[in-house]
């Protein structure tokens, strides 16, 4: 299969109003794809069309035009939803049951009987770090422990695909790298992971590649490796035995110079500007060099950048008119 998830044109209009005669068009003419094997991000800002995303990919929502495929199936089709694990961004569950019978009755449904079930609750639940607590009411739970158990759910079918939507709210430090780790397991086991997050951060480190919305357009998607690449923003020094006169000329050659603790500094220098001459001036001057970083592009500054870019008359985002399809 080439690809797990292809859109050609999504597009997604709701109605509006108290007479509901106003239109709020929440997607605007999606075209994406995603190979098989990785982990892939949909990130955007609040209202930018994620969820919405996700929904019509799940046939939750019908769209307004355009086509969907999953798994290379129509969206919502029977076999690609046999195929497909999915964790909601606020997972409710029947609080009465424990999370081991939840897991039971979840398997059930996707045909597994027996002690297969039981067997996979159990599994599950111990790779989600739940497996103390498998027999205690969800009533009981803290949101981090739900939102565990939501994820053991999506898994509970051995999926070829997970669709995440914020699988890590809710989750303290440790939890967040625990979920991490599944995540990065899950591509290793040669499943595609599609996620969505707001914190850029983990979608540097866990994803191959990111679509990135704004007002329902896809305004920048590629691989993470080609949206960052470039040359360096800049230097960042930090040197020691910093006089007064030498914090001076570093103001007057950096562009942001910090005091980190008596005589240390750090100097921001741009691209422009070559780090050596500093250095040798600093060591002139009594000063030395305790480190030296170069300053790349992360995936906040290409997000950045996406989001204040404008949008061409034709309602396609202008560093898209040559990519195509992402």
């Amino acid at each position: 299969m080439s690809s797990m998830v292809r859109t050609d044109r999504l597009t997604k209009e709701f109605a509006t109003g108290f007479w509901r005669s106003r239109r709020h068009l929440a997607l605007d003419g999606l075209t994406w794809e995603i190979p098989a094997g990785g982990v892939f991000g949909l990130l955007g800002p609040n209202g930018a069309g994620k969820s919405t995303t996700l929904k019509l990919l799940l046939d939750l929502l019908r769209p307004t035009s355009g086509h969907a495929e999953v798994l290379g199936r129509p969206a919502g089709s029977v076999d690609a939803r046999q195929r497909l694990g999915y964790l909601p961004e606020n997972p409710t569950f029947y609080d009465q049951l424990s999370a081991e019978e939840l897991l039971i009755y979840f398997a059930g449904l996707f045909g597994y009987r027996g002690s297969d079930r039981r067997a996979r609750a159990t599994r599950l639940l111990d790779r989600v770090g739940l497996g103390a607590d498998r027999r205690r009411p969800l009533r009981q739970y803290s949101k981090g422990m739900v939102q565990r158990v939501g994820l053991a759910q999506a898994l509970v079918n051995d999926p070829e695909l997970v669709i995440l939507d914020e699988p890590m709210s809710g989750l303290d430090p440790v939890g967040r790298h625990e979920v991490r780790d599944i995540i990065l397991e899950l591509r290793d086991e040669g499943r595609t992971v599609l996620f969505i997050s707001h914190v850029l951060s983990d979608a540097e480190l866990l994803c191959s590649g990111v679509a990135i919305l704004s007002r329902g357009r896809l305004v920048k998607a590629g691989a993470i490796s080609e949206l960052t690449a470039g040359k360096s923003r800049g230097w960042e020094l930090v040197l020691t035995g910093v006089t007064e006169a030498l914090a001076a000329r570093l103001a007057h050659v950096a562009t942001r110079v910090t005091r980190i603790a008596d005589d240390r500094y750090s100097a921001m220098l741009s691209g422009e500007t070559r780090p050596e001459p500093i250095i040798a001036e600093a060591a002139a001057a009594g000063g030395a060099l305790v480190s030296i970083a170069p300053l790349r592009t992360t995936l906040e500054d290409v997000f950045l950048e996406a989001l204040a870019a404008p949008v061409a008359n034709d309602g396609r985002h202008p560093s898209l008119q040559s990519e195509g399809r992402a």
